[in-house]
């Protein structure tokens, strides 16, 4: 086995982010320490990275970390829906399975309805635990700006009341 001088090793930029990372990742996990932003400007300034790159990261990396956290909530919306559904099909269809069973002696009609039912749960499991494509992009979309609306909406109230107890 013949090894090289570290010297004459070359990395892509991709490979020196990835090297980086993994080093980065395993010194926090061995000391299980965060660092501060003059240790990420002091790491930045030995990069040979500005400043203002920085600042520019940091910002694109905060707005990454909260549409992360509204696609999970999102994602919570959509299950909590789901479930809502399941209960509400459940109960729905408890009460026509008994009322046909007490009204003609057996399951007849009441199975049509299941069936059907069912088959729209069966796509509203599809459509709820589809996390990819266009039409997930518009659903989460189409909830965003009506989470804002109503966060919008919530402050502006809070304001109001606020000035009327003063």
């Amino acid at each position: 086995m013949t090894t090289e001088p570290k010297s004459l090793h070359s990395y892509s930029q991709e490979d020196v982010q990835r090297i980086l990372q993994l080093a980065i990742a395993r010194q926090a996990d061995d000391q299980n320490k965060e660092f501060s932003y003059e240790q990420l400007l002091e790491i930045a300034t030995e990069l040979d990275i500005s400043p203002s790159s920085l600042n520019l990261a940091e910002q694109d990396w905060r707005s990454q970390c909260s549409e992360i956290q509204q696609r999970q909530a999102f994602k919570t919306y959509r299950i909590s829906r789901f479930k809502k559904r399941v209960g509400n099909y459940a109960i729905v269809n408890g009460f026509l399975i008994m009322l046909d069973l007490v009204t003609g002696g057996g399951l007849t009609w009441s199975l049509y309805i299941l069936l059907f039912c069912g088959l729209t749960l069966g796509l509203d499991v599809w459509n709820t635990f589809q996390t990819k494509g266009e039409e997930y992009e518009i659903a989460f979309q189409k909830w965003y700006r009506q989470h804002q609306i109503k966060q919008t909406i919530n402050t502006v109230v809070s304001r109001w009341f606020k000035a009327l107890q003063i």
